[in-house]
């Protein structure tokens, strides 16, 4: 990837993360004014907009960040399955996209329910909490993965790291010449 393609698909990448986790928190708060509220038209209005959050901007955020962030790890010396932290990340927001997807529905059913609900019963349905509170403590996770980026090669990493011309990336070896350890080597003739 050059690196004027790396940089726009590491700003989309980003965008579709941030805004993946920014749908998420009003999302939730929609959901604690569902919870919180005695007045049933703020219940019903919050679950009908959480419905239409869900549909239209959680989940095509959720698929984005997926695939733009396979596209980052293709396109990059990072790999797919070379680096834990690349396969965690991975792995979490899969996860994420599949209990969206499985959740989504019942969030559609209550929205449903709360458009012909009255009194006691409308607030009866309450907020939906869980799920958007854990969804954004996992977002928060793959996050501080992404920016920390913990040591730790998989084995694959190992053996392509080890293969002719799979040297270092390019950040190791300026950090490298940086410290002088490559001056301090013998020269070999």
């Amino acid at each position: 990837m050059t690196p004027g393609v790396r940089k726009f698909a590491l700003t989309v990448h980003l965008t579709c993360s941030v805004g993946w986790m920014g749908a998420v928190v009003a999302y939730l708060a929609l959901g604690v004014a569902a919870a919180a509220s005695p007045d049933t038209q703020t219940v019903r209005g919050a679950w009908m907009a959480m419905d239409v959050i869900g549909w239209w901007a959680i989940l095509p955020l959720s698929v984005a960040a997926l695939l733009t962030g396979l596209v980052m790890s293709l396109g990059t010396h990072w790999g797919v399955f070379r680096h834990y932290w690349v396969l965690f990340s991975l792995a979490l927001t899969i996860l994420c996209s599949v209990v969206l997807v499985r959740h989504m529905p019942t969030v559609s059913a209550m929205a449903r329910l709360a458009q012909t609900a009255d009194g006691a019963d409308l607030r009866a349905l309450g907020g939906d909490l869980f799920h958007p509170a854990v969804g954004l403590l996992v977002l928060l996770a793959i996050t501080v993965l992404n920016v920390c980026k913990p040591a730790g090669i998989t084995p694959y990493g190992w053996r392509k790291q080890r293969e002719p011309g799979n040297g270092p990336p390019r950040s190791a070896a300026r950090a490298t010449a940086a410290t002088g350890a490559e001056a301090r080597q013998p020269a070999q003739a």
